[in-house]
């Protein structure tokens, strides 16, 4: 670690940084195959990457005078001052960076490292947050904070977590359906844990023989703290209280870590870390699109140009729009434990455990504009019984663009809608694993652990209540942003009818049973031979219940009477406008409703069993004179895949099963030359898989006969994974103690991405089901529509990562305190996707072309702070596409004694808006119209706190 202490520092502290010294966004990249409409873009090709490269090359040899008179600077210092000083001690930030720095120079393979400079002192307040400041990390936010990870381009589940050496199963926990509510993946959410409980984070980009298969993007390895990391007895506490622009409410924040060490023969160590607080996400959003053709009575007011286009079904209505507040009340816990015991100098055990829990008490408050599939507020459905007056629209005045999309309507005598949404959710994770190391001699050593993972995610409760009402609006979509006005009194009860109740529950339970053996023989200091053998079992199952339309019949048919006297509340936490909900307790008693849910339905269960064996050669040799050093390796997988469910035959629930094998080899190469002692050149090539998302492979679905008509539709256990050719090119350069300044070219060819696919006239033998799920149903029965998922695309994916990190002391006086992080990501990549129905060459879903993140940070032994921003552009999802966003952090620090340090951190300082938009008839491209679909905010949160070391 001499490079750290080339900085003759005191002690030092602050929190990691990381984002834009210029907190604007940088400009958009125009896809070259168009899906969205960006303005003011330039196209990305390779030649600009060709062109970048060249740049960060010249920025390289630039600076290369600047860093040899500061190391001639530093030597003649450290001689100078050798009397005096006897060691050097550098802490805070700069002892973070530096640890990380000297991490990602030795590794042989691609990687970048966060870790905390002390305990409880990991750099942000989420891991998400803190992993996308490095170079090719992007990350989604939920409620503001942090959530899930893509890595190089490619969306989370392909990116692979493992914490304390195993996989970490995947969790999803969103309010909004929008963003993957109740849906298993391969993803992780990383909202789940709190960062205290961690002391170091590395993303191994590359891939090597003796890294489990699977995470084509990359690897994210969480570490949580061990007791022989620390000397004697350690402790730290953190408090932390906090508040939110939008909530108004007080969030406690607190963790502890206490350590002991016998002498480096035994040590326990447990920490424990809880958070509440309450989140709100609000804005507007709309649903739907088509064309529907317009009655005489709708356009009596409009001219006849407008009249005819509506009547002849030119025009495109949205079939609805609302505003929306998303609320939760959250609740955080995560308790760690670990033992390492060393009964000789050359054996090491090491227990950990791990227990996290998140649960979520959730509100979704809707006021919108009600209409059915198909229809838009021209022929919404009628509203039933009571006093409604009911009478057909009518269009007093409308505007659309060019694509003949409607951007303004004045409408009288339509139908709207609240929603009244609780729920319920829970996530719990569990981790149990034994870790051994052994040096059995001077040559031989093995290691390996063995585990069990166990993660639940519940929601219980998931019910909606629906009013409706009936008047005017005006919507106005010709801004940034959607806006209503309405012609009648929202906050009157009498101007509402009860509707419909919705009762529905989900449960997913995912286990992990997990054993490794690794053995290393050293021939000689070069040449390394290293072996393994692995077993992953997986298993995730689940179910859902429902109990939909609750007295609708009876409310439409005025058998049952509907008003809501004495049930409502104003519901006035939206910015733009009060409505009316319902309260749950007073509805239900009023109609003599009792909470009861149908049979289980939607049943499945994946089962996934790998074995997996490796061969890897470490070695270290020269090249025309210079040291080379690296791996190369070949890993060999095989996997056994059972997949049961429950199809709808007929609406009747019939078991089913299906079994899978398949088995491959991934060779690898990494090597590192060591031009000199502070620059160096990384060349990676290697095949990698990833597995689909477990939804896919689930057996269910349904088998539905009309008269001779069979169709079907189901999951594909016959998926294969997704294989994928890797190129990495990077060059380093590293300079002063922390300094770096990094340039990187990444590749992928990607075979198998899956797609839904629907054939028609094809045999019941080729859908792989069991024959006699219905009567008459043979192998040879003709299937007229048979829907699956298949492995059905291609991808290529290019990138360049350019990254730097350096202290400012170059500056005179006290700017020498200054210091800047930053990084910025360039990727081109393309992809055929299904939009609209319609095959198009387009990004990969999940991919943002630019990502760019800085950090400008000052910090003395006594004080310090930092600015962050980070850039994500504008990405792709299976259903519309999220605008660009930048996120600006900010956190500072007092060091009131040498143990009590006094900290502020604020997190979305701008506010920062969430938008989703989708399209209608054209994509998003330059005759595609870009339609608003969601935007929401969640405000500004800021903590104040104390950390205290013992």
């Amino acid at each position: 670690m001499s490079s750290i202490l080339d900085r003759v520092e005191t002690s030092r502290s602050s929190t990691l940084p990381i984002a834009a010294p210029n907190v604007g966004a940088p400009p958009r990249i125009l896809r070259r195959h168009q899906y969205m409409s960006v303005h003011g873009g330039i196209p990305m090709s390779r030649s600009k990457i060709a062109l970048l490269v060249g740049a960060a090359q010249l920025v390289m040899a630039a600076l290369a005078p600047v860093a040899q008179a500061h190391a001639a600077d530093q030597a003649q210092a450290a001689a100078a001052d050798n009397a005096e000083v006897d060691a050097v001690v550098v802490t805070g930030f700069r002892k973070s960076l530096g640890v990380a720095r000297e991490a990602k120079k030795t590794s042989a393979i691609v990687t970048d490292v966060i870790v905390a400079e002390d305990m409880a002192k990991f750099p942000d307040l989420n891991l998400a947050e803190s992993l996308q400041r490095l170079p090719g990390v992007a990350i989604n936010r939920e409620g503001g904070e942090g959530r899930r990870v893509s890595l190089r381009g490619l969306g989370p589940d392909f990116t692979r977590v493992q914490l304390n050496g195993m996989e970490v199963l995947g969790n999803v926990d969103s309010p909004m359906d929008s963003r993957g509510q109740t849906s298993r993946d391969r993803a992780f959410d990383f909202n789940i844990f709190a960062s205290e409980l961690f002391s170091k984070v590395d993303v191994r980009k590359s891939f090597s023989a003796e890294q489990d298969e699977g995470g084509m993007a990359g690897t994210v390895g969480l570490y949580t703290a061990k007791p022989f990391d620390y000397a004697g007895t350690k402790g730290a506490l953190s408090l932390q209280a906090g508040t939110n622009s939008a909530t108004k409410d007080t969030q406690p924040r607190g963790a502890a870590m206490i350590a002991k060490n016998w002498d480096d023969k035994f040590g326990l160590l447990a920490s424990v870390a809880y958070s509440k607080r309450k989140t709100e996400e609000q804005g507007y959003n709309t649903y739907g699109a088509g064309t529907q053709r317009a009655l005489a009575a709708n356009v009596v007011n409009l001219n006849p140009v407008d009249a005819a286009k509506a009547m002849n079904g030119e025009l495109i209505f949205q079939r609805g729009n609302r505003l929306s507040v998303w609320g939760s009340d959250q609740e955080r816990l995560g308790v760690t434990a670990a033992a390492q015991w060393r009964p000789v100098e050359t054996v090491t055990l090491t227990l950990d455990a791990l227990h996290g829990k998140f649960t979520n008490d959730r509100t979704e408050i809707h006021l919108a504009t009600r209409a059915t599939l198909g229809s838009t507020i021209l022929g919404g459905p009628t509203p039933h019984s009571g006093n409604l007056v009911s009478a057909p629209p009518v269009l007093r005045a409308i505007q659309y663009d060019k694509h003949n999309s409607i951007i303004y309507a004045d409408v009288d005598n339509t139908v709207f809608a609240t929603e009244t949404r609780r729920q319920e959710a829970k996530n719990t994770f569990d981790q149990l694993v034994l870790t051994g190391e052994w040096q059995v001699s001077d040559k031989l050593r093995v290691d390996g652990h063995i585990g069990q993972e166990t993660s639940d995610y519940d929601i219980p409760i998931s019910d909606k209540f629906y009013t409706e009402a009936f008047g005017g609006l005006i919507t106005d979509y010709r801004g940034d942003s959607g806006k209503n006005t309405y012609k009648w009194n929202t906050t009157d009860a009498n101007n509402y009818r009860a509707h419909e109740i919705d009762f529905s529950a989900t449960y997913q339970t995912t286990e992990l049973k997990n054993a490794e053996f690794n053995a290393a023989y050293d021939f000689s200091d070069g040449l390394t031979l290293k072996g393994g053998l692995s077993y992953r079992g997986f298993k995730n199952e689940g179910y859902s219940q429902t109990n939909d339309d609750v007295n609708r019949t009876a409310w439409e048919r005025g058998t049952l009477d509907n008003r809501l006297d004495g049930v409502t509340k104003v519901f006035t936490q939206h910015d733009d406008q009060s409505w009316i909900i319902v309260d749950w307790d007073k509805a239900l008693a009023k109609y003599g409703v009792t909470r009861t849910l149908g049979a289980p339905r939607s049943i499945y269960a994946v089962e996934e069993d790998t074995t997996a064996g490796y061969l890897q050669l470490d070695w270290k040799t020269q090249l025309m004179g210079l040291p080379v050093r690296g791996n190369t390796g070949l890993r060999a997988y095989d996997t056994e895949l059972t997949s049961s469910g429950v199809l709808a035959v007929r609406g009747v629930n019939t078991p089913t099963v299906a079994k899978k094998t398949y088995s491959g080899v991934l060779p690898s190469l990494n090597a590192v030359v060591e031009v000199s002692d502070r620059f160096q050149i990384r060349v990676a090539a290697a095949q990698n898989i990833n597995r689909p998302a477990l939804g896919a492979y689930a057996m269910n679905g349904s088998v539905s006969v009309d008269g001779t008509t069979v169709t079907v539709s189901t999951g594909n256990p016959n998926l294969e994974p997704y294989t994928s050719d890797e190129f990495d090119l990077v060059a380093e350069w590293y300079f002063g103690g922390v300094g770096m300044l990094t340039a990187g070219l990444f590749h992928k060819n990607i075979d198998g991405l899956i797609a839904s696919q629907t054939t028609t006239n094809v045999s019941y033998a080729s859908t792989g089901l069991a024959e006699g799920l219905y009567p008459g149903v043979t192998a040879t029965t003709n299937v007229a529509s048979y829907t699956r998922q298949v492995n059905l695309r291609n991808a290529k994916l290019t990138g360049l990562e350019l990254s730097a990190q350096s202290d400012f002391f170059f500056l005179p006086g006290v700017l020498k305190n200054m210091g800047a992080v930053a990084n910025l990501t360039l990727i081109d990549s393309k992809t055929i996707n299904t939009v609209n129905g319609k095959p198009q060459e387009t990004d990969i879903f999940g991919l943002s072309d630019v990502n760019a993140n800085a950090t400008l940070y000052y910090e003395t032994a006594k004080y310090g702070g930092r600015v962050s921003a980070n850039y994500r552009s504008d990405y792709l999802i299976d259903s519309g596409a999220f605008n660009a966003t930048t996120y600006v952090d900010a956190s500072a620090f007092y060091q009131l004694t040498p143990r009590v340090r006094l900290s502020l951190d604020a997190i979305n300082l701008t506010d920062e808006r969430e938008e989703q938009v989708n399209s209608f008839n054209n994509g998003f491209g330059e005759t595609g119209a870009k339609r608003l679909w969601n935007f929401t905010t969640s405000g500004r949160t800021v903590f104040v706190g104390a950390n205290i070391q013992f």
